[in-house]
């Protein structure tokens, strides 16, 4: 990564558009925080630009998104827009009954399911063209959350205001991670199926006038996998909530427990990475044990990991606990982990960072821009090296000195350069300059 991709400043020579409060359409297909990154974006993006005096309407498709509420929130609304919802729990890749059907883009949804695609992407760019034409005039600025879909195009014509488009990564990274990951070629068929809508997202992200995207190191995969121009993608980190996530000295550390948040089997996430340097660490230090904030899958490689290595009473899975619970969880841990191939940003380093436990990361992607400094603020590994995650993690559980010089060092840079207020100003001036653009006849 590029000094420039790292120091990369989203306002430099910015000439933006009034300061009077803005009406926003912030769009998301999965805005749940607890499905993932997307959702937590959305919610905490949203609740900070309607502190900002904003009028901000999410717009999301199931699984809904979860708002915040509050007395200084009442600029901040949810407008839900239906979709067939086929990969619901319990029943995920159902047949919608005949009465469900409503129109063409169900049966759609429902056909590029039957095939082995996704089609939740496009789907909901359809929905929402077909919302925000029927509301032409109501919004100032309309912001999506990475659907990019073809029913976005068109221009404010098309949907009524200026779009801004948030890239956390190209999934085409996610994508060929799988395809790396998969056993044979009936799986690497499956997997190509399934992401076929990343060529819907490449031809629009060439079209669209304003890129926001989490880290430099984002900015330059864009770029290089999208072929979007690196002159209309501007950088807006995110961050945690460091009033929720905060050290809390009553909540007593568990000896030797460790804490990540992943996606079993999501080949990106690292976990089966993590699961044998436990069994390397345990050897030593037969305290040292795993809980794993997400759900567990009762097959795949990391459930053939756990069972290989014997570790079934050291590694626990937590899903659906409360915001309170999560951040006591991280506060009880002597060392938070993110045993990732590749992250975007990494929302888990800096809440972790946030609750002061210090943090022991890889460096894939973007995380160092998150993690900072090797020895200083993290101890930094090289993404899928078990052998040097595992010495990582016992370095820090073997020292209470590290440990409280990390986790003070993580909370310090978390407050300076990763908050949602930051990013909540940062994305409000992005919108000004779209506006601005669009009132001026510009285009990029």
């Amino acid at each position: 990564m590029t000094a420039e991709a790292i120091e990369a400043s989203p306002r430099k020579g910015v000439t933006t558009a009034g300061d009077g409060p803005l009406r926003i359409a912030l769009l998301t297909y999965k805005g749940n925080p607890f499905c993932g990154g997307q959702g937590v974006y959305v919610r905490h993006l949203s609740r900070e630009l309607a502190r900002l005096g904003h009028t901000v309407e999410v717009i999301g498709s199931q699984p809904y998104p979860v708002l915040d509420e509050g007395e200084d929130l009442t600029g901040l609304k949810l407008t839900e827009i239906a979709s067939l919802d086929l990969y619901r729990s319990p029943d995920p890749f159902r047949t919608p009954k005949r009465d469900e059907y409503r129109d063409w883009i169900d049966a759609l949804e429902v056909a590029t399911m039957w095939t082995g695609g996704f089609p939740e992407p496009l789907t909901f760019s359809l929905r929402a063209r077909r919302l925000l034409a029927a509301r032409r005039g109501d919004f100032d600025v309309v912001h999506d959350n990475q659907t990019l879909g073809y029913g976005l195009l068109g221009g404010p014509r098309a949907i009524g205001a200026p779009l801004v488009t948030t890239i956390h990564h190209p999934i085409t990274v996610d994508r060929q991670l799988e395809l790396d990951a998969a056993a044979d070629w009936k799986r690497r068929a499956s997997v190509r199926r399934w992401y076929a809508f990343t060529r819907m997202q490449k031809k629009v992200a060439r079209r669209l006038p304003s890129v926001l995207t989490v880290s430099g190191t984002s900015r330059q995969e864009i770029v290089e996998h999208l072929g979007v121009r690196e002159d209309r993608i501007e950088v807006v980190h995110i961050g945690a909530d460091t009033d929720l996530w905060s050290p809390d000295p009553s909540v007593a550390e568990v000896p030797g427990r460790i804490v990540t948040t992943s996606s079993a089997d999501v080949p990106l996430k690292g976990l089966v990475f993590l699961i044998e340097a436990l069994a390397k660490l345990r050897t030593e230090n037969p305290d040292a044990h795993l809980v794993v904030v997400g759900k567990r899958a009762e097959d795949g490689p990391v459930a053939q990991a756990i069972e290989r290595y014997g570790l079934d009473g050291a590694v626990e899975f937590v899903k659906g606990i409360s915001d309170a619970e999560l951040v006591d969880l991280y506060r009880s841990a002597q060392v938070a982990c993110v045993p990732s191939l590749y992250e975007g940003f990494s929302l888990p380093a800096a809440e972790g960072m946030a609750t002061g436990t210090p943090l022991v990361a890889t460096t894939g992607g973007a995380i160092p821009e998150v993690a900072g400094t090797d020895g200083e603020t993290c101890l930094a590994v090289p993404p899928g090296d078990a052998g040097a995650l595992s010495a990582a993690l016992g370095r820090v559980l073997g020292d209470p000195e590290l440990r409280a010089r990390l986790g003070a060092a993580g909370r310090a840079r978390v407050l300076d350069r990763f908050t949602w207020a930051r990013a909540a100003q940062g994305t409000a001036d992005l919108y000004r300059e779209a506006v601005a653009r669009q009132g001026a006849g510009v285009r990029r």
